[in-house]
């Protein structure tokens, strides 16, 4: 027992002697410093500032499941599912000019898991009223029912644009690449008996100017845009304005062409109107009519000019119902009966979930 005392207090004594190592300290680690994303409430909801920066970044888009029905609407079939993810990519930072805005939005559609497309929808730059890059001309706007066939048949273009805007007023002007946009040509008798080929010396490769003057006043909103086409020497007109009357919201609009041309192609002149019936807080409906003067109808080759073809006229009916917040459903019938063509019902079901 005095032995076992004797080791145990020698070796208390060897350890309490024996010097430590700095080697042998353990050294916690310093904690890697944490930048939070912070809320960028300057431009609206939705921004956050980049981490390091001064940038606000935005991010938004939407994901869309469409049927749609109509003659060969899907080939051989009358009817085709298509599906759609947008996203949108909005970055905002303040300069001594004002706030510089860069977009770009991606756009993926799928008609199946092997028919894909994945395209630029729009990339621009803005800052102090100037726009550079791929956008949306004024062109694109219409009514807010499906019935209105008042735009272009290419809305899309790189295009430079200065816009004012004071309040409720704009105006701007907008130089256009029409690079992929509508070409004259003529229709002459082709080899077969009743038929026709179009020919032309070559496809559209130029430029236009169109502008845009619009703004809203009480319940009353209004627009007026032109453009010229120098590709096809020839340019159009539109008017366009909104009412909030009883329970809904009655649109009109006018357009004139003075020969086919990237801005207009459908006809040499239409009229518009339609009715947005504010049903409930997330119902509307919207019945409308459009009537075309001298009709040729969709498509980039047309012809050189309007004369010697039929009217049409067009009627619809769009429902759109939200289901619950940012999800909706929206469903449009359209019927179509042109003096030189068979007439044609088409219609489609939508699902929309945005974000």
């Amino acid at each position: 027992m005095n032995i076992r005392m004797v080791l145990l207090a020698s070796a208390a004594a060897f350890a309490a002697s024996t010097p430590v190592l700095a080697a042998d300290a353990i050294v916690a680690a310093e904690p890697e410093p944490v930048e939070y994303v912070r809320v960028c409430d300057a431009y609206g909801t939705g921004y956050f500032y980049i981490p390091g920066t001064e940038t606000c970044l935005k991010i938004e888009g939407y994901i869309r499941f469409q049927v749609n029905v109509g003659e060969d609407v899907g080939g051989d079939s009358d009817w085709d599912a298509v599906t759609r993810g947008q996203v949108q990519f909005t970055a905002k930072s303040d300069t001594e000019y004002g706030p510089l805005t860069g977009v770009i939005v991606m756009q993926f559609n799928a008609d199946n898991a092997s028919t894909q497309e994945a395209k630029l929808d729009s990339a621009y730059l803005d800052i102090a009223g100037f726009r550079a890059g791929l956008f949306y001309s004024w062109w694109d706007d219409g009514l807010s029912g499906e019935t209105d066939d008042i735009g272009s048949v290419e809305t899309l273009h790189n295009s430079i644009r200065y816009q004012y805007e004071s309040g409720t007023f704009y105006a701007g002007l907008s130089v256009d690449e029409l690079e992929d946009g509508v070409y004259q040509g003529t229709f002459a008798p082709g080899v077969l008996p009743g038929t026709t080929v179009f020919t032309a010396d070559d496809g559209p490769n130029n430029v236009g100017v169109a502008f845009g003057i619009g703004g809203k006043a009480g319940a009353f909103s209004y627009q007026v845009t032109g453009g010229w086409d120098f590709d096809n020497e020839d340019g159009a007109i539109r008017a366009m304005g909104t009412v909030e009357i009883g329970p809904g919201t009655l649109g009109l609009a006018g357009v004139y062409s003075s020969g086919p041309n990237s801005y207009y192609s459908a006809a040499e002149w239409a009229v518009a109107a339609e009715y947005a019936i504010k049903a409930t807080d997330k119902l509307k409906i919207t019945p409308g009519v459009q009537y075309y003067g001298n009709y040729f109808g969709g498509g980039k080759e047309v012809p050189e000019d309007f004369d010697g073809l039929g009217d049409a006229w067009k009627v619809g009916l769009t429902v759109d119902y939200q289901i619950v917040d940012n999800f909706y459903a929206k469903a449009s019938v359209q019927y179509l009966d042109p003096d030189d063509g068979d007439d044609s019902t088409t219609g489609y079901f939508r699902l929309q979930r945005s974000f």
